[in-house]
C-alpha cells in the first residue's frame, strides 16, 4: 500500500503559486511545472480579491518563456548589421567601456535611459537603473508615463491630492468612464481585480449606473446605463457641462466645497458658456442625455471618473483628467474622518491618511530641460516624444548613448520614421530583450533577460498604482509575495534586467544608491527610503526585494506565510480627522486649466475636407502594447491591426471588409486591412498600437499589421507642458489600396 501511495503522489502535478506581472493587476496565477519548465499558467481561485481570474495574456505565460523566439544569450551587433551571441560578461564589459568614453568625450547627459511598462516584472529594476543614471551623473530619464496618461500627473499637481482616498467601488451608485475599456485594457480608473466580474455584479444587481463616454460601443459601453458616443477630442465639454448643470441646479456638496476647495467661482465662470446644448452641437450627443448624466452622477451617494489613454492621445489628457477631479470634488466624492482606509498600505510604508487637502504643487517644478521645443521636466516626468530630437540636434547635451528598459521605442514612440533616424545615429543603443524586438533589432547590444516566472515578486505595483491617477491600484489590504517559479532554462546566459545596471556599476566603479519615494510629487508619505547596494558581493532578486520592502507596513516575511495572497486585516486603518488650522485646499480653479478650457469652447467638433476620418486607439485582449506579438497564443491569433470601420463608411468608400486600405494623415500613410465594427460613431477609424515593422523593412498588412506610430508627428501639434503629441484623434483620408477578391491591386485616387 506505502509504494501505491508514494506512486500516486509522483504522479500529482508540480502546481507552484505565483502572480503575473505583465500589467499592474498583479493577477495571482497557478504554474504547473513538468520537468522544471512551466507548462500551464491557471487562476488561483484560492487567491482572496480575484476569484481565480487571469486574462489570456497570463495564461500564455509558458509560451512566452518556452517559445522558439526567446533569447537565451545576449547578442552583439555586427558592422554588416547582424547579431552574433556575446557572453552577458564580456558584453557588460564592452558596454561599460563604451559608456566611459561616450562620458569622457560628451559628457553625462549624452546618456539616456527609457523604461516601458516592462518594468511591472520586477520594480526594484528601475531603482537599480536610476541610481546607476544617477551615479554617472546623468538626468536624461525618460518613462512611457508622457507619451501614455501624463495628462492624471500634471492633473493631480493642479488640484491637489485627498490623502485619505474615496469610498470603496462597492459603494458606488455610479460610476463613470471616458476613453477606458477596463473589461479589455485592466487599465487604471477601475478595479483591476477580475474587472469583467466587479462590473456585472455592480451593474447587473441594480446598484449602479454606468456612464461611458466614448466613440466607440467598447465591451465596456455595452454595459453602459448611459453612453456619451461623443466625437473624439470632445471629452472636455461634455465634463464640462455636467458640471455647469451640477452647479447651475446646486447639485454640489456645499458643506465639503466650503470647507475643502478653493477655484469654485473660477470654475463655475469657466464653465459657463458649456450648456448642455451647445456641447451637443460640438460633441454630437443628445443635450437631454448630459443632463441625466450630471444628475445620476450627482445624486450619487458615491461615484468615481476613470480616464483611459482616448483623451490622452487626443490632447486632452490634462484637462480630462482635471475636470474629473473637479467633478468628484464639487460633489465631495472623497472619504472623511471615521472611513476605512479603501487602499491601505500593505508594501508600502504607514503613513497618516487624514481627511484634508494636500496643496497643488508645481506642473512644473525644477528640473532638466531639453533643448528643443522649451519642453523639461514635469510633474508627469521627462518629455520622452521629444527624446528622438533630443538624440538628433547636434551641439552640447546631444544624446549619444540610450539604454532601453522594458520598453520598444521602435513600436512606442509616436513619428517612427523620426524615432527610426534617431536610433540609428546613436554612437551606443542596449537594450534588454526577450526577443529580437523592431528596437533590438537596431540594437549595438541586447541583453537576454530572465523572465516573470523565473524571479520572486509582490504586489507593490498593484498597491502603488494609487499613485499615478485617483482610482487606481488595488482596494482593500491585499498583499501577495510569490516565489520564482521555475529556474530559467538550462544552459541559458541569462540577466536580470537589473543586472545590466548593476554590473555596469561594478566595471565603472561606481556606487548605486536604490531611492524609493512613496508619494504624490513633493508630498511623501514616509521618509524617503535610500539604500546603498553592496558593490562587492552582487545580491539577489530576493535580497534586491527584502531592500525595496524593508519598510513595507506588513512585514515580507508576514506576507511570505501566504502563498495565495491575503488580507491583512492588521493593516486596515480609518481616516483621522482634519489637523485644526489646517489651510490647504483642493482646488477646482486651476488658471491654466481654465485658460485651456476657454480654448476648447472655440474647437469645432467637425472633420476637414481633406481629411474626413478620424483615428482613434483601441486596446486588445491578447497584447500588451508591443509584447505578446511573436507568441503564439497571443499574436499567433492576433497577427494583424485592422482599421475598424462603420459598416456605412465602408459601403459608402466601396471597401469591403478584408480589403487593402491606405490610411494617409498629413505626417504618412499606412496600409491596413479593413474590418467592420458598427459599435463606432461613422467617420471614425480604431486600429490598436504597437504593431508593423521598422521603416526599412518589408511590412505586410495581413501578417504584421502597420505601424500607426508613422502617420504622426512629434513636433507638429503636442502638449506644452508634456511635450505628448497627438496620438488619436488623427484627421486621416482612406482610400482602397486592393481588393482581395480580384487578386491584385486595384488603386484609386478618390480619397472621401
Amino acid at each position: 500500500m506505502a509504494e501505491k501511495d508514494e506512486a500516486a503522489s509522483e504522479k500529482q502535478p508540480d502546481i507552484r503559486t505565483s502572480m503575473c506581472r505583465i500589467c499592474a493587476s498583479n493577477c495571482p496565477i497557478l504554474v504547473t511545472v513538468e520537468h522544471g519548465r512551466a507548462v500551464k499558467v491557471a487562476g488561483d481561485r484560492s487567491a482572496p480579491m480575484f476569484e481565480g481570474y487571469t486574462c489570456p495574456k497570463g495564461r500564455a505565460l509558458p509560451e512566452q518563456h518556452n517559445g522558439p523566439a526567446r533569447l537565451l544569450h545576449s547578442l552583439k551587433r555586427h558592422p554588416n548589421g547582424s547579431h552574433a551571441p556575446i557572453a552577458s560578461a564580456r558584453a557588460l564589459d564592452e558596454i561599460a567601456a563604451k559608456v566611459q568614453t561616450i562620458l569622457d568625450t560628451y559628457g553625462p547627459r549624452s546618456v539616456a535611459l527609457y523604461y516601458g511598462t516592462g518594468i511591472l516584472n520586477f520594480l526594484p529594476t528601475l531603482s537599480v537603473a536610476l541610481g546607476w543614471m544617477k551615479a554617472i551623473g546623468s538626468p536624461m530619464a525618460f518613462s512611457v508615463s508622457t507619451i501614455d496618461k501624463p495628462g492624471a500627473h500634471i492633473a493631480q499637481a493642479a488640484h491637489g491630492y485627498w490623502p485619505a482616498g474615496h469610498p470603496p467601488f462597492d459603494t458606488a451608485q455610479a460610476w463613470m468612464v471616458i476613453g477606458l475599456n477596463p473589461l479589455i485594457s485592466k487599465s487604471g480608473g477601475f478595479p483591476p481585480n477580475n474587472p469583467g466580474r466587479r462590473l456585472k455584479e455592480a451593474v447587473e444587481s441594480g446598484r449602479m449606473r454606468l456612464i461611458v463616454i466614448d466613440p466607440r460601443r467598447t465591451e465596456t459601453a455595452q454595459r453602459a446605463h448611459i453612453h456619451l458616443q461623443a466625437r473624439p477630442g470632445q471629452d472636455p465639454a461634455i465634463l464640462a457641462a455636467m458640471i455647469h448643470v451640477i452647479l447651475k441646479e446646486a447639485l454640489h456638496d456645499h458643506e465639503f466645497v466650503a470647507q475643502e476647495v478653493t477655484g469654485i467661482d473660477a470654475l463655475r465662470r469657466a464653465v459657463g458658456p458649456f450648456t448642455p446644448e451647445f456641447v451637443a452641437r460640438q460633441a454630437d450627443v443628445p443635450a437631454g442625455m448630459i443632463i441625466e448624466a450630471a444628475r445620476l452622477f450627482a445624486a450619487s451617494r458615491y461615484a468615481g471618473v476613470g480616464c483611459g489613454v482616448g483623451p490622452s492621445f487626443a490632447l486632452t489628457g490634462s484637462l480630462t483628467e482635471y475636470l474629473s477631479l473637479a467633478l468628484m470634488t464639487i460633489c465631495g466624492f472623497w472619504s472623511r474622518a471615521g472611513d476605512e482606509v479603501t487602499r491601505p498600505n500593505v508594501f508600502l510604508p504607514s503613513y497618516e491618511p487624514r481627511a484634508q487637502a494636500m496643496p497643488p504643487f508645481p506642473i512644473r517644478p525644477d528640473g532638466p530641460k531639453l533643448r528643443v521645443r522649451g519642453l523639461g521636466f514635469s510633474a508627469a516626468g521627462m518629455p520622452t516624444a521629444a527624446l528622438a530630437d533630443e538624440i538628433l540636434l547636434p551641439g552640447e547635451g546631444q544624446i549619444k548613448a540610450l539604454f532601453c528598459l522594458g520598453g520598444n521605442p521602435m513600436m512606442a514612440w509616436p513619428d517612427q520614421a523620426r524615432t527610426a533616424r534617431a536610433l540609428q545615429s546613436l554612437e551606443l543603443l542596449v537594450c534588454a530583450d526577450p526577443e529580437m524586438s523592431a528596437t533590438a533589432r537596431l540594437s549595438d547590444y541586447v541583453i537576454a533577460p530572465k523572465l516573470g516566472l523565473e524571479m520572486p515578486a509582490t504586489s507593490v505595483v498593484a498597491e502603488a498604482a494609487k499613485y499615478l491617477g485617483h482610482l487606481r491600484g488595488i482596494e482593500g489590504p491585499f498583499g501577495h509575495y510569490a516565489p520564482a517559479a521555475v529556474d530559467p532554462p538550462e544552459g541559458s546566459d541569462l540577466l536580470a534586467d537589473w543586472e545590466l545596471y548593476y554590473g555596469l556599476a561594478q566595471r565603472m566603479g561606481l556606487p548605486i544608491s536604490m531611492t524609493s519615494h512613496f508619494g504624490i510629487g513633493p508630498h511623501v508619505e514616509a521618509t524617503e527610503q535610500v539604500d546603498e547596494l553592496d558593490m562587492v558581493n552582487t545580491p539577489s532578486d530576493e535580497d534586491l526585494l527584502a531592500i525595496y520592502s524593508r519598510r513595507s507596513r506588513v512585514p515580507l516575511d508576514m506576507v511570505k506565510a501566504h502563498p495565495h495572497g491575503h488580507i491583512f486585516d492588521e493593516a486596515r486603518c480609518t481616516v483621522l480627522p482634519k489637523r485644526p488650522s489646517h489651510p490647504a485646499r483642493l482646488d477646482v480653479g486651476n488658471g491654466d486649466m481654465m485658460a485651456e478650457l476657454a480654448r476648447h469652447a472655440v474647437v469645432s467638433g467637425e472633420a476637414s475636407t481633406r481629411f474626413p476620418f478620424t483615428l482613434i486607439s483601441r486596446r486588445s485582449n491578447r497584447l500588451m502594447n508591443s509584447a505578446g506579438h511573436s507568441n503564439r497564443l497571443l499574436g499567433g491569433l492576433e497577427p494583424t491591426n485592422p482599421a475598424y470601420f462603420h459598416s456605412s463608411d465602408l459601403t459608402a468608400l466601396d471597401i469591403q471588409a478584408r480589403d487593402r486600405v491606405r490610411l494617409s494623415s498629413a505626417h504618412g500613410s499606412v496600409v491596413a486591412i479593413a474590418a467592420v465594427d458598427d459599435g463606432l460613431r461613422p467617420k471614425c477609424v480604431s486600429m490598436t498600437h504597437c504593431f508593423g515593422l521598422n521603416p526599412d523593412e518589408e511590412e505586410n498588412p495581413e501578417t504584421t499589421g502597420c505601424n500607426i506610430g508613422r502617420l504622426l508627428s512629434a513636433d507638429a501639434e503636442y502638449d506644452i507642458v508634456t511635450g505628448i503629441p497627438r496620438m488619436g484623434a488623427v484627421p486621416v483620408a482612406v482610400e482602397l489600396a486592393r481588393r482581395d477578391d480580384e487578386g491584385g491591386p486595384r488603386q484609386t485616387t478618390a480619397a472621401l
